[in-house]
């Protein structure tokens, strides 16, 4: 059975490489034919570098690409070894990098800095409020990776900083989406159990047969072969390689499935590997078939495999851990693989109680949001209403000193008429 992998990476340099070779991970065909595809279509046609999931990933690859340009850091890097860059030899390579890439990365820090200086505002902004605690600890917890104290140019001990917090970071990666999971099957079980509430004793009857029926025929499935045993390999070799299963060769199959060429089984290729046995279990298709819950058995797959294979933890599968695996009795594992559905129960009765708790406290605490949003709306209205009135009675009054200058105006016109008739008659006497 697959255990959740103890500890992940060795410090530094399993980091750096894993990451060096996750931005390579992906081959991009380049078509020769097409001489006029514009620089937009190019990004657009190739393909995507598989991300970390951390939330400074894109600086991380950034990084990473820019370094690799440089010749000199590139051999410096082949040449490492773990302890050069446990204590920051490596790092110091930095200051014999090109002037145009240190520039450049200059650039991507001060990018990084702002970025995360509006992202704390934000979140400043959105939670500022009445009796609203800052966490200053998990605020500053945003700025690990890079040196803060200086922002305006990347110096080595900002490359030693992204290492160190992207292996830490890695470390739990993992234990996350495993947590995120269950999580989301709580909320599944917690959404069918309110719907049972609100149904007659009849229905909930049908309901109950219903779930069971869709258990069992999801449980229904061929036997799915341990991952990483030579059972496991085999049919890959045979049902998707086409080639035949008594020719199986390791070493053969490594180099098929190396789809980069690089020497290792990085997770991604690792778990392609695994898609023969996920499609015995799964499938989009049926009702009784999560998607979701496909993915996390991938994940536990491919724990299990690095467990059993990646002995100096670097997240990756050299050939030689590769080889070495074949040949040990595990690899003749016969015994088949317990899927999620087989486990007694992703999540205890105290755990999901626990989490309803959590619902319910969310849920009134929007509720509250709510109330509050809607008073200021109400708030907002009236001041409206009383603007408009307010508005309505200047106008008003406007209006009538319009009207009574009118008048005002007609009177001393009519009374300009009058004097001007008199004079006109006083001086036809005269004459």
């Amino acid at each position: 059975m697959a255990t959740v992998r103890g500890k992940a990476l060795a410090l530094c340099a399993q980091l750096l490489l894993s990451l060096w070779l996750c931005v390579h991970s992906l081959p991009i065909a380049v078509d020769q034919s097409k001489e006029n595809t514009t620089a937009k279509e190019e990004e657009q046609s190739a393909p995507k570098t598989p991300g970390t999931g951390l939330h400074y990933d894109r600086y991380l690859q950034e990084v990473v690409e820019y370094l690799e340009k440089d010749p000199h850091f590139w051999e410096k890097l082949q040449n490492t070894n773990i302890e050069d860059i446990k204590n920051g030899k490596l790092a110091k390579e930095l200051n014999f990098v090109q002037h145009n890439l240190r520039t450049k990365l200059d650039e991507l820090k001060r990018e990084e800095m702002n970025r995360l200086r509006m992202l704390i505002k934000a979140k400043l902004d959105i939670g500022a409020g009445e009796g609203w605690k800052v966490d200053h600890k998990a605020l500053l917890k945003q700025f690990e990776h890079l040196n803060q104290d200086n922002p305006h140019s990347f110096e080595p001990d900002d490359l030693d900083r992204l290492i160190k917090s992207a292996t830490k970071d890695l470390e739990h990666f993992d234990k996350e989406r495993h947590d995120e999971f269950k999580r989301y099957e709580m909320m599944k079980e917690h959404e069918r159990r309110e719907k049972l509430k609100v149904m007659t004793e009849e229905e909930r009857k049908k309901e109950e047969e219903r779930y069971e029926e869709m258990r069992k025929k999801h449980a229904d499935h061929a036997k799915v072969n341990h991952p990483g045993s030579e059972d496991q390999l085999k049919e890959v070799w045979e049902e998707s390689d086409g080639l035949d299963p008594n020719d199986f060769d390791p070493k053969t199959f490594f180099k098929m499935h190396d789809t980069n060429g690089d020497g290792f089984f990085d997770e991604n290729e690792l778990e392609a590997l695994f898609t023969k046995e996920l499609e015995k279990v799964y499938n989009s298709q049926n009702e009784e078939d999560d998607m979701v819950e496909m993915e996390e058995e991938r994940l536990r797959m491919r724990e299990h495999v690095m467990t059993e294979v990646d002995t100096n933890r670097d997240r990756l599968v050299s050939f030689g851990e590769f080889m070495a695996a074949t040949k040990k009795e595990e690899f003749q594992q016969k015994e088949g693989w317990e899927t999620l559905e087989q486990q007694n129960s992703l999540f205890t009765e105290e755990e999901l109680a626990a989490y309803e708790q959590q619902l319910a406290k969310e849920g009134k605490v929007i509720v509250e949001q709510g109330l509050e949003l809607q008073k200021q709306r109400e708030e907002l209205q009236k001041k409206q209403e009383e603007l408009n009135a307010q508005k309505h009675g200047l106008q008003q009054a406007m209006d009538e000193l319009e009207r009574r200058k009118s008048q005002s105006q007609a009177a001393i016109k009519d009374s300009g008429a009058t004097g001007a008739g008199g004079e006109t008659a006083l001086n036809g006497h005269q004459s």
